[in-house]
């Protein structure tokens, strides 16, 4: 049989079937072949994508449960700060009340001590601000500050309440308050009781070097230290002592204007009298009552009728 040119059959031609057949046989194992391969890889994949989800989904639930664990923790967070802050504000009254407690043993005989404690600190704060301090260093001197005779509990009363003038050996008595004090409050860590300490031993040096117990003068004196002397000579003006009745207040500002650069640093004692409103204002709430102001039947003190008289 023969094929024409135009496919179709002829005679006198041979076809080999068997190669055909080989041929046909041999391109389906290829496709077979393929599609096995395509099949294979299909599961591959899916399996594949399959464990992705799995574990996709096993992330979120895990970002789930650290979300949860987050949020407890935050709300636990949140209940541990407050009981801090509570904590700490107990603390801190404990720690006030301790300071009001030994500067009330140390001044138990004065009636005013309360009043006492309380005009010093908030006198002592009030300049600290004005002079720009640190938060940090405001609260210390607002909480130091009263203890600063906190030594006169080894001071005998028949001196701290004499009504007349000390004598020199009296004097020298009274001066020591400022070194026994410093002992009291010595090798402590807390920065309040170290300011205090400071305080204590040095709020009677004087600004021209003429003062007690160290004759440090100038910026030698530590600022907390500059800073009680003024305040605490300022309530001691016009307040009652058992030598003195309260002075006026323009008589007790004439007094620390006279003593500036010689007892008071000199900004400290400019700042203070461009702002006596706000400490008449302090003492007024403290007191319940009107500061004087007159100088009528002062009993001044000894050493004030001698400054005046020179």
């Amino acid at each position: 049989m023969r094929f024409s040119d135009n496919n179709h059959l002829t005679t006198g031609e041979h076809v080999d079937y068997e190669a055909l057949y080989r041929s046909e046989r041999l391109r389906n194992e290829q496709l077979h072949n393929e599609l096995e391969v395509a099949t294979t890889q299909s599961k591959t994949y899916s399996r594949e994508l399959s464990r992705l989800f799995v574990h996709s989904r096993e992330q979120r639930r895990e970002l789930r449960e650290v979300n949860n664990q987050l949020v407890k923790y935050a709300s636990d967070l949140r209940t541990t700060l407050g009981e801090l802050r509570t904590a700490h504000r107990e603390l801190q009254e404990a720690y006030r009340d301790t300071i009001f407690r030994l500067v009330l043993a140390s001044e138990y005989k004065d009636k005013d001590t309360g009043n006492h404690i309380s005009r010093m600190s908030r006198y002592s704060t009030l300049l600290a601000q004005k002079m720009g301090l640190s938060q940090q260093q405001i609260d210390n001197i607002a909480y130091a500050s009263p203890m600063h005779d906190v030594g006169k509990i080894g001071i005998p009363d028949s001196i701290i309440l004499k009504k007349g003038m000390l004598t020199e050996k009296e004097f020298q008595i009274v001066k020591s308050h400022t070194t026994i004090g410093a002992v009291i409050l010595e090798n402590t860590r807390g920065t309040v009781l170290q300011t205090a300490q400071v305080i204590a031993h040095f709020h009677h040096e004087w600004w021209n070097g003429t003062g007690y117990p160290s004759g440090l003068k100038r910026d030698e004196i530590p600022l907390a230290a500059r800073i009680v002397a003024l305040t605490d000579t300022f309530d001691a003006l016009t307040s009652y002592r058992p030598y003195k009745t309260p002075y006026p207040i323009d008589i007790s500002c004439d007094i620390i204007r006279e003593e500036r650069e010689k007892h008071f640093d000199p900004d400290i004692a400019d700042l203070f009298l461009d702002t006596i409103d706000e400490f008449i204002a302090i003492k007024r709430e403290i007191d319940k009552k009107e500061p004087q102001c007159t100088s009528e039947e002062i009993l001044w003190s000894e050493r004030d009728l001698r400054c005046r008289a020179s």
